[in-house]
Parts: structure tokens; C-alpha cells; sequence
């Protein structure tokens, strides 16, 4: 594996590994234990929303891992608010903190009120999106050849220096699309000017949605698919005996 870039929550890199297991770990993501807001018990809700909107509103704001809780325990947040204004996530208070403090829950009005208490759980992206700790995905790196001969009407749309005649080796995003692009021009075109070969080499970008850190998320996603290949091979052991 060879690190492309870090930033942001998000992990690009480089891998050597068949496409089918890199599906695999990207299925298994949504199997890495994730804490969400499960619960809401509003008492107060003057605000214009639904209760049942508020609930599903906090059930998709990011909260961070703590190891104090796992799949047999809960948290606690509560939020108790007259303020005029908006209502933000960084208003919930518990034993557990919020990601992103300013994603907007809703808004009140002069003299309106809101109070509420949220139950957080442990759960997994299979279950609800909620519990989903981020995604993966990944492309094929390839190398292309490009013709000398081929079409201007094809590098119109193609920002300069990217595409240069003879060959090269097309590893990340921006030079895909371009490549794409000038490969459909070219077929509109009814020209063959570029040769698209894949290698054995896989970029596979993994974003995280804030609860993890992405080499986390990877790390647990292929725990997770382990695991459950231990369990089939068990399986499989016991039937033969």
C-alpha cells in the first residue's frame, strides 16, 4: 500500500489488491460499530418541526467514539433551550459530544421552547444509515496511450497540461474525468485515439463521516469482514465433520 493523501477525514491510497476483496471491505464499512442518537423523548418542542422530524434529525448528527460504550450500553444527551434562533447540535450536553458543533436541529421563535433528552446506541450502517461511520470507494489505476493524432474537438473541455500525447499513467480523479471525457468525444467522434488499459493496482479513497478516523473505519471494516469469514469457515468445518 502507498499513502496518496491525508486531509480532511478523508484517506486516499494506493493498493495492489483484486477488486473483489476491495468490495468486500467497502460492504463491510457499514458493519463497523458506530454511535448514533437511537432515542429522543421530546417534553417541549414549540419549534415548527415535528417531533418525529427533530428525532430523525438528531439521529444523523455525528457523535464521537467513546470507548465507555458498547453494544450493551447507552449515553445520554439532553437539550433544554429558550433561545431565539436557531437551534444547533452543539447545544446537546451529555456524556458524550457531538462531532460538528453547528448543524442546525431547528428554529424558535421569541418565547419558544425546547427540551428533550436523546439515547444514543451502538449500531452498524446495516441496521440505519445513521449508524454508517463514513463511505469507500475505490477506481481501477490504468494506463492509457493517446494517439498523436488525436481529436482537438475531444481536448476542449480538458484543462491544460493534463493530457499529453504517448503514454501515461492515470492515478487520480481529475485525469480520469478528462480521460473519460476525451475517450467519448473520440467514440462520438468514430475515432480510436485512446487505449485504456487497467493495471493491478486499485486508488481507493476512503471518507469518514467524523465519528472515526478513516484508517479506523478501514481498519474495522476489514476486522468485520474477518470475522465473519472465521465464522463461515467454522461453519463449514462442522458440516464436513
Amino acid at each position: 500500500m502507498k499513502l496518496v493523501d491525508k486531509k480532511n477525514g478523508k484517506l486516499m491510497f494506493k493498493a495492489e489488491i483484486e477488486d473483489s476483496l476491495a468490495n468486500a471491505i467497502r460492504r463491510y464499512v457499514f458493519q463497523v460499530p458506530t454511535l448514533a442518537i437511537d432515542e429522543v423523548e421530546v417534553s417541549r418542542n414549540d419549534s415548527p418541526l415535528y417531533d418525529e422530524t427533530i428525532a430523525h434529525r438528531l439521529g444523523l448528527i455525528p457523535l464521537s467514539s467513546s470507548k465507555s460504550i458498547n453494544d450493551k450500553t447507552t449515553a445520554t444527551l439532553k437539550l433544554s433551550t429558550k433561545k431565539e434562533g436557531n437551534v444547533y447540535s452543539g447545544e446537546l450536553h451529555g456524556g458524550i459530544k457531538v462531532v460538528y458543533d453547528s448543524i442546525p436541529i431547528t428554529a424558535l421563535n421569541k418565547g419558544q421552547e425546547m427540551e428533550l433528552v436523546a439515547t444514543a446506541k451502538m449500531g452498524r450502517g446495516s441496521e440505519h444509515s445513521k449508524f454508517s461511520p463514513g463511505f469507500m470507494v475505490y477506481r481501477n489505476i490504468v494506463e492509457v496511450i493517446i494517439d498523436k493524432n488525436i481529436p482537438k474537438e475531444a481536448l476542449e473541455d480538458v484543462p491544460e497540461g493534463i493530457i499529453k500525447e504517448g503514454k501515461m499513467i492515470v492515478d487520480d480523479p481529475v485525469k480520469w474525468d478528462a480521460i473519460e471525457t476525451c475517450a467519448d468525444v473520440c467514440k462520438r467522434l468514430g475515432k480510436e485515439c485512446i487505449t485504456i488499459t487497467p493495471t493491478n493496482e486499485l486508488m481507493i479513497t476512503i471518507e469518514s463521516f467524523g465519528q472515526l478516523e478513516a484508517e479506523e473505519i478501514f481498519k474495522g471494516a476489514v476486522e468485520e469482514l474477518q470475522k465473519d469469514i472465521e465464522e463461515v469457515s467454522k461453519q463449514v468445518s462442522k458440516s464436513k465433520d
